[in-house]
């Protein structure tokens, strides 16, 4: 019997999840509750839309030639991805075999014998750490950070080329001294080939309203430039490479 994927939505030709054009696969459900969350609508593991790996391929086969062209391919996100592991590996080995790189998107918090198998056939991890003080990260996400950590050390064990993706939110994540430590702490990994620093907005606060969750961000605004520019320095002080 087939391995039934719950997808949230799919985006055709995505440009921010991964280099080149990718097919970006909104999995639905995550552990994490993230207060700047804009998709809170894939929280929940029981909605979205069943695929069998064939209906997810035939839609991905179409848009090969674009990925193709460009260096791009599939990025696999969320939600985590990683909590529908067995679907995530069974499609990994597809669009490997039809030579389309696959990018995970995660937060590292999932991790299992069949995670470990996922990787092996994973290009690219895009991994989102919210923050480096163990106590803001619970704040942040109502879990622990130590399994990230983990899933990170695991990155470089196997030389898999990793992503750092860091969630800007003032008043939230913008505690600089842990900025600092994550920056210095990155640097113990060469596998790391980007870091991306990505200002909170509000494009997914309406989500909350009608899912009638309560969002405690509603009056924090966007990081100015300055606050940009500080964190984006330090985290160039770790010797990678950041994005724009």
């Amino acid at each position: 019997m087939a391995t039934i994927g719950r997808i949230h939505s799919v985006e055709s030709c995505g440009t921010v999840d991964g280099p080149g054009v990718r097919f970006v696969v909104f999995m639905q459900g995550c552990p994490l509750r993230c207060q700047f969350c804009h998709n809170p609508d894939t929280w929940d593991t029981t909605k979205g839309t069943e695929y069998t790996p064939d209906q997810l391929m035939n839609e991905i086969i179409r848009y090969k030639s674009y990925m193709s062209f460009s260096g791009g391919g599939v990025t696999f996100t969320g939600g985590e991805p990683l909590l529908q592991a067995d679907f995530i590996l069974e499609m990994s080995k597809r669009c490997k075999a039809e030579g389309i790189s696959v990018a995970i998107d995660t937060s590292g918090y999932v991790f299992s014998e069949t995670v470990e198998k996922v990787l092996e056939y994973a290009n690219l991890v895009l991994l989102d750490i919210k923050n480096f003080d163990p106590v803001v990260y619970n704040n942040v996400t109502g879990v622990e950070l130590a399994p990230t950590l983990k899933f990170l050390d695991y990155t470089r064990e196997k030389e898999i080329n990793t992503w750092i993706r860091y969630v800007l939110v003032p008043g939230l994540t913008d505690n600089l001294e842990g900025v600092k430590g994550l920056a210095a702490h990155l640097e113990n990994y060469p596998n790391i080939t980007r870091i991306e620093v990505l200002p909170f907005h509000k494009m997914g606060e309406y989500k909350w309203q009608a899912l009638g969750y309560e969002y405690k961000l509603f009056d924090t605004k966007e990081p100015d430039k300055k606050l940009l520019e500080e964190v984006k320095g330090i985290f160039r002080t770790s010797g990678i490479p950041l994005a724009n």
